[in-house]
């Protein structure tokens, strides 16, 4: 019986998208957990993911910014598969990832979309070697002999930048940096056409987070992977992104290319967000936010961010804004009663001090 061959490449030739759709979308996502409070009968619902849509495709990477508690993580799992949606829908390759057969969805789903975690050090198991660790996805999927896994491993580990004696390590005997290419080598594994990568660089050294972020944007254009790269880093996200997210309270609540969310913000969270992060582009004056911040158990009505907003006005707290674009292809959208103008002169909002 002929076995199946694994076609990755360490050529460094660019390797083209397949197809123009979107690999994974979320439309109208709500995430609802419960969580106790208040004693062991109370129960309150926590909206970690309000009506989010959004979308990747291969080749292109979508940058996921807001601050800690925003929805970031939640959304992140959404799209590679851990967490269903309480309603929603998640669409694989344009069919609903959730309707399908829990087989089809593992070995077809499963294989197209992996997952870089935060921090290496707890993601990858401390016993077995790094070989063991890479070779595992190829085990369980049954992909080739064991003889083209063991090369799959040595590709892998090439294609990292890692030398071949690293496969016989435990990862407890990897630097921070090493231990992390290992998780992407892992994530690669079935060559995926997605990679989500959850802060992949908070927990390291920041030479060595210059290191890893190239490594992930070289993997993008050699094998044409999408990426959808979540980050409290806002300028690395602005500089790696070929368009951005902003969350606030488990919303997006501005989506565009990145030059124009991060140049030309329209969303005054967004606008307050990028001001709060040094910059050797601008000199955009710091916008410091006042008024009580939200509970995702018991959120405002209307607009989310209307209790710490300088704009908000009796309108904004009816209901939440519907989308409004910059341009008739929706390129660049965010949800505001009270916009930011195109071009900001550089005034300080009223009633903020800096």
């Amino acid at each position: 019986m002929n076995e199946p061959v694994m076609n990755g490449s360490v050529t460094g030739e660019p390797v083209a998208p397949a197809g123009n759709g979107p690999v994974v979308s979320l439309e109208g996502v709500h995430v609802v957990h419960t969580a106790r409070s208040g004693g062991l009968l109370r129960r309150d619902r926590v909206h970690a993911l309000t009506d989010a849509t959004v979308s990747v495709g291969r080749g292109e990477i979508l940058g996921v910014v807001g601050e800690s508690g925003c929805g970031k993580s939640t959304l992140a799992k959404v799209v590679v598969g851990l967490q269903p949606p309480t309603s929603g829908t998640v669409r694989f390759r344009g069919e609903d990832l959730w309707a399908m057969p829990a087989r089809t969805r593992r070995e077809s789903f499963g294989s197209a979309v992996a997952m870089v975690f935060q921090d290496a050090s707890t993601a990858l198991n401390p016993r077995l070697p790094v070989r063991r660790i890479l070779r595992d996805p190829l085990d369980v999927h049954g992909r080739g002999s064991v003889r083209q896994r063991e090369e799959r491993v040595r590709e892998l580990l090439g294609l990292v930048g890692l030398p071949g004696h690293v496969a016989d390590a435990l990862p407890g005997g990897l630097s921070g940096g090493q231990r992390q290419r290992v998780a992407v080598a892992r994530a690669l594994a079935l060559e995926p056409d997605v990679i989500v990568a959850d802060e992949p660089t908070s927990a390291l050294d920041v030479s060595v987070r210059a290191q890893v972020l190239n490594l992930l944007v070289d993997l993008r254009a050699r094998l044409g992977l999408g990426l959808v790269f979540i980050s409290h880093d806002i300028q690395t996200v602005r500089y790696l992104a070929d368009r951005i997210a902003v969350m606030y309270l488990g919303r997006v609540v501005e989506e565009g290319p990145a030059a124009d969310v991060g140049g030309a913000a329209r969303h005054p969270y967004t606008r307050a967000l990028f001001s709060a992060t040094p910059s050797l582009l601008g000199g955009s004056e710091r916008i410091v936010l006042t008024g009580p911040v939200p509970s995702a158990t018991h959120p405002p009505s209307g607009c989310p961010f209307r209790t710490r907003c300088w704009k908000a006005t009796d309108e904004c707290a009816t209901e939440f804004p519907h989308a409004a674009q910059a341009d008739p292809a929706g390129r660049h959208s965010w949800h505001c009663v009270h916009p930011e103008a195109p071009r900001d002169g550089g005034h300080r909002p009223a009633g903020l001090s800096a």
